[in-house]
């Protein structure tokens, strides 16, 4: 007599992360009706410096455009980074509590350095240096998440991924990162000289330390 042992399958859903990317499709769509002069001028980011000269007070870092591509790019950066964890095989971009996780990872951190940014300022006596400058990081960084939305769309329903592909997305938006920080130097080169003792003080506690922090913590563990 042949006994038989049957065993559960398992099969984790896709739902959810549908669900996650029509939201984000939706808010873009949402930033894009609501403020349709200014979203066409974010896109062209790269190749024109014309919404970086028409929004570059600091009033526009609290604005309804800013917060809705802020959620979006909180998404499509969780999802991304879940991806690579997937490739790598150190989680799997199928689960739902991951991505909720690092989600809220994110929030977490970005929103305390913000706040914590806001006391250092505000302590150093360059709150219009500090807010001026994180709006210009807070316009490349939502420009990447928006990049990263359909790239991640396609890498989470299809198998192919290689090395060389997630490595390259990495590259690149490392790079449109570091040139957020060399334009937004060069637009505020004339304020940053009267302040510029205070201003080192700042990108070497709350710029440089913090990401080396984290790199730290990857690499011992």
């Amino acid at each position: 007599m042949i006994l038989l042992e049957l065993n559960p399958r398992l099969v984790e859903s896709k739902d959810w992360a549908t669900i996650v990317f029509v939201l984000a499709l939706a808010l873009v769509v949402i930033a894009k009706t609501s403020f349709e002069n200014r979203f066409n001028d974010f896109v062209r980011l790269l190749i024109s410096d014309k919404y970086l000269k028409i929004y570059r007070d600091s009033s526009h870092l609290m604005s309804g455009f800013t917060i809705l591509l802020f959620i979006v790019n909180l998404i499509s950066l969780t999802f991304f980074l879940q991806l690579v964890l997937d490739h790598f095989d150190y989680g799997s971009k199928l689960d739902w509590t991951l991505f909720v996780r690092i989600f809220t990872l994110l929030m977490v951190f970005i929103l305390s350095k913000f706040l914590l940014e806001k006391i250092i300022a505000t302590i150093f006596g360059i709150e219009e240096l500090i807010e001026s400058f994180n709006l210009q990081k807070v316009n490349f960084r939502t420009y990447i998440g928006l990049l990263l939305l359909p790239v991640s769309i396609i890498l989470y329903y299809s198998s192919y991924s290689t090395n060389s592909l997630i490595l390259t997305i990495i590259a690149i938006v490392l790079i449109i990162n570091v040139l957020g920080y060399f334009i937004s130097l060069r637009i505020y080169q004339n304020l940053l000289i009267s302040k510029l003792f205070y201003f080192i003080l700042y990108l070497c506690t709350l710029e440089i330390a913090p990401y080396y922090f984290i790199y730290y913590l990857i690499k011992k563990n």
